[in-house]
């Protein structure tokens, strides 16, 4: 358990990210956790790098809806203030703090206050030994560093763990974690590191994270980019929501655009995903530029749109034509309908006492 929220077992998959304004801005930490909040997120990570972030974090932990991580290296005490100070969970590799002493006494801490222990291994802060020993990063020197820890914290008898052995590159990654859930059950955070900016690390994170949860691997993900948090935590669901794990918001199904169009195809697209990202309830939006493949696609969302001839637009509700739209209130009027098929399933699932939040295979 982070907090109130499970991971691991049967337990959904969680989405994280990971606060960039400094700690002691209080404020300013607050009001991006609160947008990656709206965004979805599950957990969130935050940085403690010295005793004044660890000060602000009491303040900015007791703000946040969602459990609060706390990223502590080296500095043993940093993990003790953050335990203290309200972290559900800590952030530390074990063997980096010292002696057994201090790893007991973190322990101790977060077996007061009720926290779990992520151990964060990363390819670029191997352990000099394990570089000298394989000569440079691989998976079985990142599997090594990762069991090393574990039995540091397991010798303390300390067991509410969960591990991450990121790297960079996508090969190096998903071949350690793949030997790390072969030789441990525990949890495991997936992760990209270092990914990239915005396209190109979406790309490596779906590649390397997609190919592990198909894989039946993993139980957290954060998706490290160089982008805003909350769009770690949007890239986080289209990954969940492309392999059927998760399905929150709407799922757009769009054409890439061609000279059939009858409408600009990707002013639309961009437009209504700005104006759905409050939507979390999960549903299906079809938009098609011509009807070569619109009919079609739109047989298998809740609405859809396939464009028409003279400005005139066909819509489909549940897959069925319904009627037509202008292209001057094509987009308000899409947004309209989507906003009133959430409140129609949320009041269905309301009534029949499910979640906001169904599995894929239930809500098709």
């Amino acid at each position: 358990m982070v907090g109130t929220v499970p991971v691991g077992g049967d337990a959904p998959i969680t989405v994280q990210t990971m606060t960039n304004t400094p700690t002691t801005d209080a404020r300013a930490t607050i009001d991006q956790i609160r947008r990656c909040e709206d965004a979805g997120a599950d957990i969130i990570r935050v940085s403690c790098p010295d005793k004044e972030s660890t000060a602000a974090f009491r303040q900015i932990a007791k703000a946040a809806r969602v459990p609060l991580v706390a990223d502590i290296h080296f500095h043993y005490k940093r993990a003790l203030e953050a335990a203290d100070a309200g972290a559900a969970c800590l952030r530390i590799n074990p063997g980096n703090i010292g002696s057994s002493e201090r790893v007991a006494e973190v322990v101790r801490a977060a077996k007061a206050n009720g926290c779990a222990i992520r151990i964060g291994v990363n390819g670029g802060s191997l352990e000099k030994d394990l570089l000298e020993k394989y000569g440079e990063p691989c998976p079985e020197a990142l599997v090594e560093s990762a069991l090393d820890h574990i039995k540091l914290l397991q010798d303390h008898d300390f067991h509410d763990f969960k591990v991450a052995v990121k790297a960079s590159d996508v090969f190096l990654a998903v071949a350690a974690y793949m030997q790390l859930a072969e030789a441990v059950d525990c949890p495991l955070h997936l992760g990209i590191t270092e990914a990239g900016g915005l396209i190109g690390g979406t790309v490596k994170s779906a590649i390397g994270i997609g190919n592990l949860l198909w894989a039946g691997i993993g139980d957290t993900i954060r998706v490290s980019l160089s982008a805003e948090p909350e769009q770690e935590v949007r890239v986080g669901f289209e990954i969940l929501k492309s392999l059927g794990l998760r399905t929150r918001g709407v799922r757009v199904v769009s054409c890439p655009s061609c000279a059939r169009q009858g409408f600009d195809v990707i002013k639309t697209v961009t437009a209504l995903e700005e104006r759905l990202q409050h939507i979390k309830t999960p549903l299906s939006l079809s938009v098609l530029g011509c009807v070569v493949n619109g009919p079609g696609e739109a047989r298998e969302t809740d609405i859809g749109i396939t464009g028409g001839g003279a400005g005139k637009h066909m819509v489909y509700l549940s897959g069925v034509t319904d009627h037509h739209v202008g292209s001057d209130q094509m987009l308000d009027h899409i947004v309209s309908l989507v906003e009133a098929k959430a409140a129609e399933i949320e009041s269905a699932m309301s009534d029949a006492g499910t979640p906001d939040e169904v599995p894929a295979e239930a809500a098709e």
